[in-house]
């Protein structure tokens, strides 16, 4: 393959576009970068402008999402999609032998990418697959899809960190900030709870306090106090979290 590929990357979130960067110089030297966008009207000029070989997109973005510049670029280049879904939609792509990454993107899935990529640009039969099918499919999954809050970007010394909300313990508010903890660190975050109840996934996180929101999957037990409050024991941890009587539905149901 003596051609050097380019490839345009577009995601929302800049730590996950630098972070796909960083990744692909080290696992793909030969690879050229020439355009990153942070949304779909960025990433379909770019790829006008620079016909780039290959195109990841994210397909949740501002303006237009990564399916809406896939329906006008897919009979010019090689598309990746990246994901934030699983199960139903990674069927549809292996089910269309179509390139996908899903956050978060590790190495192992990223090389197993990158080899799928190089064998296509090195065979001599070089047929883009058909997409208008999967298009179809995966608009309609992300039509009834809510997109429930996956990552937290959180201040921790002098850096931002990116957070998998899966791995946050729970939340706590206090004065203008709110505690992000997970099994390494605290953390804060801006964003309060009140705004942040509405991105989690109710069925994973319960607010369980004015100023407290539990993630189910790390509570180990709770009981009831002498006066009639949930007390919630986390796994592996000393606290002991204290739920208010308003929200004590939540365990009667369990």
């Amino acid at each position: 393959m003596n051609k050097t590929l380019r490839a345009v990357i577009a995601d929302d979130e800049q730590i996950l576009r630098d972070y796909l960067i960083r990744r692909l110089a080290d696992l793909w030297p030969e690879l050229e970068v020439c355009g990153i966008a942070e949304n779909g009207t960025q990433a379909l000029s770019m790829i006008e402008q620079s016909s780039p070989d290959i195109a990841f997109l994210d397909i949740r973005m501002p303006e237009l999402s990564g399916l809406d510049v896939a329906q006008q670029i897919a009979d010019r280049c090689r598309i990746v999609f990246v994901t934030a879904y699983n199960d139903y939609a990674v069927q549809a792509f292996e089910q269309q032998a179509v390139d996908y990454l899903v956050k978060p993107v590790t190495d192992d899935r990223l090389s197993t990418t990158i080899e799928r990529l190089k064998s296509h640009f090195e065979s001599t039969k070089q047929t883009l697959p058909d997409l208008s099918d999967l298009l179809k499919q995966l608009h309609s999954v992300t039509s009834t899809h809510k997109d429930y809050l996956r990552w937290i970007r959180a201040s921790h010394r002098d850096s931002i960190r990116l957070i998998a909300v899966q791995d946050v313990l729970y939340f706590q508010s206090s004065d203008k900030y709110t505690s992000v903890i997970t099994d390494q660190d605290e953390l804060l975050i801006r964003k309060p709870l009140k705004e942040l109840v509405n991105e989690l996934d109710p069925d994973c996180f319960w607010q369980i306090h004015r100023s407290i929101i539990v993630n189910v999957a790390h509570i180990a037990f709770f009981e009831r106090d002498d006066g009639g409050r949930y007390q919630v024991k986390l796994k592996n941890r000393d606290e002991i979290l204290l739920a208010s009587r308003t929200h004590a539905d939540l365990f009667k149901q369990m």
